[in-house]
């Protein structure tokens, strides 16, 4: 009876130790995560065969002394230039404030690992800053455990951090193709726990929180490549995400594995990347000196665990200056995982501009219009972060006023059915687009007006109708120097014009008889024309050549 219990007690206790420990197996070196190029403590070192890298924190704090809510980022990189090795940049937030001040410095890095993290910075200020791997009493390396120490002119941090969940690799492998055509290397420490002193205005004082960490090899370069938009997320299920979406360099959002992906921890030890997601942008916000204006607030939403999560700024103003202008700051996000409400906190890092849509009027554009035709009209930036409404509004009172057609309309054409204005009008059309929010927003009105004859034949700028012989003949066709116009004798038309191949006007005349018209064509260039005849029913257009 005694050794049976005793057999049993030594069994649950190996069941309890064997089920708390094996969560833990991570936190031991060195450590290659199942199925990945890479591996620790090694890649978190430096990659002198890679031609950029850099090292990012960001993170949460609250001031033990003070209640004040702070937000910090902290990032590395190596990237030779100007007589120095790189450069680093540290923010500082005071989030229930919303002050934001940022530096940006060049470094050279007197320590540099190749087989850990081991880095130690000189400033041109002659600070002395370090982020390092946690030693332990027999100068081993604490597995995923870290210690930094930075200062700017703002304030200062020195921190220690105790990563909680094993490293999540990005791409399922740590390697991807990144952009038009360059690669990269990328892990992420999605929470880690952090307790240490910060400095800001003055104030010193201990702080706790969370952070998140970021590893960036390879060849992608975010000072020369496409712009993107990248989130870090953490829940209150325990659920992370890494979001990236990236722009080409004519502002498209391709839906492809090289120009987005989300890699995100369910759990503990369950990770996935996934291409099956999307981002709705909606808000916007100019930089105080209007040049720079960034998405403010998303719409995510993904089949795989039915996730929908609106994730917006605390703040507008985060805008960092140095090496180029981005937006760095902190986020909230509220929604539902798999039907289940959520809360949580992360980072934006925003490297794409918006512009205002700039406009032209496609049609009408020439001296009439009918409503057989729909109006229509371009944007010249597009932009898929930027989706647009329209406003269409007309004037027959020579633009002093207009009055609506359409509004909130979503294409770019628009067929005015039956308009309620007397035919021979002479009408100006206006195109208003704007984003969702209306920060950006812009309108064209048409160059010169045209008169609207709803009965005239609908036909695009260079159709050609051929069987108008009954009404006009054009000859020598080819021609050389000279064309001649026989009009029916019951022609109603009453003045032609003539275009060129490039929709270039080169003559128009009233048609006062039904006679005989020469037409010189000297020093008018070899090629094809067209020839448009009018009258108040119709339009037709026909084709000849000079030689």
């Amino acid at each position: 009876m005694f050794f049976n219990l005793r057999n049993l007690c030594f069994l649950i206790y190996y069941l309890v130790i064997s089920s708390t420990a094996l969560p833990q197996e991570w936190k031991k070196y060195p450590y290659t995560p199942e199925g990945s190029q890479i591996t620790f403590p090694i890649d978190e070192g430096y990659h002198p065969e890679e031609s950029i890298e850099w090292w990012y924190t960001a993170g949460h704090l609250v001031g033990d002394s003070t209640g004040i809510q702070y937000s910090y980022m902290l990032s590395y990189f190596y990237y030779p230039g100007f007589g120095y090795d790189g450069f680093r940049i540290l923010n500082f937030t005071n989030e229930t404030t919303g002050q934001f001040l940022s530096e940006t410095v060049p470094v050279n890095y007197s320590i540099m690992a190749v087989d850990s993290l081991n880095i130690l910075a000189s400033t041109p200020g002659e600070n002395t800053e370090l982020w390092t791997n946690k030693i332990d009493q027999f100068e081993k390396i604490i597995p995923f455990e870290y210690t930094l120490s930075a200062t700017s002119e703002y304030g200062s941090i020195d921190l220690e951090y105790v990563s909680e969940k094993p490293p999540l690799i990005l791409g399922d492998d740590g390697y991807f193709n990144q952009g038009a055509g360059s690669y990269t290397y990328y892990y992420s420490l999605t929470k880690c726990n952090v307790d240490g002193n910060i400095t800001f205005n003055d104030i010193t004082e201990p702080v706790t929180g969370t952070t998140w960490v970021d590893r960036q090899y390879g060849s992608f370069n975010p000072l020369t490549e496409e712009d993107y938009e990248w989130f870090y997320i953490q829940l209150s299920n325990d659920m992370d995400m890494n979001i990236y979406s990236l722009f080409t360099k004519d502002r498209q959002l391709p839906d492809t594995a090289t120009y987005k992906h989300m890699s995100l921890y369910v759990d503990t030890l369950t990770q996935y990347t996934t291409y099956d997601f999307n981002m709705e942008r909606l808000a916007y916000h100019y930089m105080p000196d209007s040049v720079m204006c960034y998405s403010q607030s998303w719409r995510l939403t993904a089949p795989q665990n039915d996730i929908e999560l609106i994730i917006s700024t605390l703040h507008n103003n985060t805008e960092v200056p140095l090496p180029f202008r981005f937006f760095e700051g902190a986020t909230t996000i509220t929604g539902t995982i798999n039907g289940m409400p959520v809360t949580g906190i992360g980072f934006a890092e925003l490297l794409h501009s918006y512009e205002k849509p700039e406009l032209e009027i496609t049609y009408p554009v020439m001296e009439y219009w009918t409503d057989s035709k729909a109006i229509s009209w371009n944007i010249l930036n597009p932009d898929d972060g930027r989706p647009l409404m329209y406003n269409l509004e007309c004037s027959i009172d020579d633009k002093e006023t207009f009055f609506t057609i359409a509004t909130g309309y979503s294409d770019q054409n628009l067929y005015w059915n039956n308009p309620s204005i007397p035919s021979g009008s002479d009408c100006w059309f206006k195109v208003t687009a704007y984003s969702i929010d209306s920060t950006l927003i812009n309108s064209v009105v048409s160059s010169s007006s045209s008169k609207y004859y709803p009965n005239l034949t609908p036909v695009e700028d260079l159709q050609v109708n051929e069987n108008n012989k009954n009404k006009f003949q054009i000859f020598p066709n080819p021609a050389s120097d000279v064309i001649y116009l026989d009009m029916a004798d019951n022609s109603s038309y009453d003045h032609f014009q003539i275009i060129d191949i490039c929709g270039k006007m080169i003559r128009s005349e009233e048609i006062t008889s039904n006679q005989r018209i020469e037409i010189e064509l000297h020093n008018q260039k070899s090629g094809i024309y067209f020839i448009r005849f009018f009258s108040q029913e119709e339009m037709i257009i026909s084709k000849f050549f000079i030689q």
